[in-house]
């Protein structure tokens, strides 16, 4: 069943009896307690302001556990999260940017004075007795402001190196292009055992008496900082990942959401619980839509999560009474949530794989933030274009950018099925494994430096359609190898060659490796077009799976879930569509030889539509000649429409 976690702003002098009046009458399971945050944060608590808080909390928690709702607790700050002009004098070491900039507000993770004081905090709160203790999302090095990417170059860390070295000479050694400075992975490892010291001091000042749980941000930074996921989670007994934006966006976004959802689920160990935040700032009712907080949900839960983190009352302004539209919406979802509680889960689809120490390998091109190698990058791509995917390498794979570096055996990936941008095909080519790829690539082009033949369109060679390339801020020179298929060319705006675009090879190992001259496929102009060309590479490449047509932006997720086959297909386009589904993994007839797959289930799946706000309802659908199945309904802007079969 599901299970909502009500995250809830406290305020000293209120009375939490209409809180426990809204959890009992709308099902809410746990109340996550907050104090002392953004608009009544005074600092990180000392003294009396300790004390008023502390006894605010004691005094809500008494009476929710006495209304029979499970309380846990989220202080608001343990480094500190943004300035925003506050300054402290409780004598905390303060933050210091790679460029020198000092926090007025946030502490230094390698402080003494603030590692005493957050171990006595979190200690002295724990007495009052919660099923789970967080640390808030400024528990990390980055982000900040308005210190430009973050912290972590304080005197008390460059201390700890052992080197005799200056800040700016760290920075440029650990950042420079070429081969990483031994000096990088010496302050990684130095801002991990920081993080891990601070966590364990924390733990024994709980002592058992409460869960420890960590809210976590993106994986591409968390590898800049140097984190250690395994040797965190044996710290930390529950997750809240973030997945969801803060405000209203666009539902084509919502491949962001799945992705994260996706990648940071074989971050946790088995019993680690999750409960993603279904995020919401600044915390007002018109930040974000119902409807899409509903869909965050279900895509919280189709991802297998515990429960979910709900941030959907405003901070400062009255009891929940005052908001009963809130309780509304959480009614409504309640049936499509029901629907979707997802234990047992298992993924399918094109691997998206990630390695924590990715950001000790790039090279370097001056700034921190340029060691971020993005691992939703590959997903962003495929998600919209109906591709499922499944985080970590698979019998097809994609490999995007900087995220090649990483790879700890090539070899491996190049055995099976491959999916390469521009950028990944140019760094396994640095690392001797051109031979492989089916192409060559002779540069990787700027898209500002100056050219009397600039790139500018992708021309498909089976038929001449086009596409742009013209705002790709870099693509890969690609020259064909010999018995490679090249599907498009890149072209110049007189329609000159300018270089092989999409080729298709199998390789001396038997693997089968598509490449794109692109170097961000994801920031592609969407089209029919493209989706055809996204599919036909998964085809090629060995995909086994369902694919997805019948109008944009349509992102599935395929899945093994208490022993049926499930997949799940939303609607990230705000005009309706109804979904056709090539089930057996058929190969689309563009590029290819015009197979026509072979029908492997003996039955159609059933097939339920999940409408926003809305009770799941039965859908009819059909089986076409080429074996695509159709909904034969309109499934609406961020709607579901789910799939199982034995």
């Amino acid at each position: 069943m599901t299970r909502y976690h009500l995250r809830y702003q406290l305020a000293p002098g209120q009375d939490p009896g209409a809180l426990a009046d809204f959890c009992a009458g709308h099902g809410v399971e746990e109340v996550v307690l907050m104090y002392n945050s953004e608009e009544l944060h005074t600092g990180h608590p000392v003294g009396a302001d300790e004390d008023l808080w502390f006894e605010t909390v004691r005094a809500a928690r008494d009476l929710l556990a006495g209304r029979g709702v499970s309380v846990s607790l989220n202080p608001w700050v343990t480094v500190g999260h943004v300035d925003r002009g506050r300054t402290q004098d409780v004598g905390f070491a303060p933050l210091v940017s790679p460029y020198g900039e000092t926090a007025t507000a946030a502490a230094s993770p390698a402080c003494p004075v603030w590692r005493k004081w957050l171990a006595a905090h979190y200690g002295r709160f724990a007495e009052i007795g919660f099923r789970v203790m967080w640390l808030e999302d400024d528990f990390r090095y980055h982000n900040h402001r308005p210190l430009t990417w973050g912290g972590g170059f304080e005197p008390e860390v460059l201390e700890r190196l052992g080197l005799d070295v200056t800040r700016e000479e760290l920075l440029a050694a650990i950042t420079a292009p070429g081969e990483p400075h031994p000096w990088r992975a010496l302050l990684q490892r130095t801002w991990r055992e920081i993080q891990l010291e601070v966590v364990d001091l924390v733990r024994r000042a709980v002592g058992g008496r409460a869960k420890l749980g960590l809210m976590s941000s993106g994986l591409g930074v968390a590898s800049v900082e140097g984190r250690d996921w395994d040797r965190m989670f044996e710290r930390v007994e529950a997750h809240r990942p973030h997945f969801a934006p803060y405000g209203d966006t666009a539902a084509a976004d919502l491949s962001y959401s799945l992705a994260m959802l996706e990648l940071q689920r074989p971050l946790r160990p088995a019993g680690v619980e999750v409960a993603p935040e279904i995020e919401n700032w600044p915390h007002t009712e018109w930040t974000k839509s119902d409807t899409q907080t509903w869909s965050e949900m279900v895509a919280a839960h189709l991802s297998g999560a515990d429960a979910l983190l709900l941030d959907v009352f405003p901070f400062v302004t009255g009891a929940p009474s005052r908001y009963p539209r809130v309780g509304r919406m959480l009614a409504a979802s309640r049936p499509a949530l029901d629907a979707t509680v997802t234990p047992d889960l298992t993924t399918y689809g094109v691997g998206v794989p990630w390695w924590q120490d990715t950001a000790a390998l790039v090279e370097g091109d001056g700034s921190l933030r340029g060691l971020e190698a993005n691992p939703l990058r590959a997903a962003s791509f495929l998600l919209p274009y109906g591709v499922p995917i499944q985080a970590g390498a698979a019998p097809v794979t994609a490999l995007f950018g900087e995220v090649a570096w990483g790879v700890p055996d090539p070899l491996a990936l190049l055995r099976g099925g491959l999916l390469l941008d521009g950028t990944a095909a140019a760094i396994l080519t640095r690392r001797g494994f051109g031979d492989l790829l089916g192409v060559r690539v002779e540069t990787v082009v700027d898209r500002m430096t100056p050219s009397a033949v600039p790139y500018s369109m992708e021309r498909i060679v089976d038929g001449g359609a086009l596409l742009s390339v013209n705002e790709q801020r870099r693509v890969a020179r690609l020259v064909a190898e010999p018995g490679a298929d090249v599907w498009t060319e890149i072209v110049t705006a007189r329609g000159e060659h300018w270089g092989a675009g999409r080729v298709a090879a199998v390789n001396a190992l038997g693997g089968r490796v598509v490449t794109m001259a692109a170097c961000e496929p994801e920031r592609l102009g969407r089209c029919d077009d493209g989706r055809r060309l996204a599919q036909a590479a998964v085809a090629f490449a060995g995909a086994d799976f369902p694919l997805v047509t019948g109008g944009p932006h349509l992102m599935a997720q395929y899945a093994r879930v208490g022993g049926r086959w499930r997949l799940a297909v939303v609607n990230g386009s705000a005009d309706p569509a109804r979904p056709e589904i090539l089930l057996d993994g058929a190969r689309p007839e563009v590029l290819l030889d015009g197979a026509r797959p072979e029908v492997l289930l003996d039955r159609d799946p059933a097939a339920v539509l999940l409408a926003p706000l809305a009770e799941p309802r039965p859908v009819p659908v059909t089986r076409g000649a080429d074996g695509r199945v159709t909904v034969e309904a309109d499934v609406p802007h961020r709607g579901y429409v789910l799939f199982e079969w034995d």
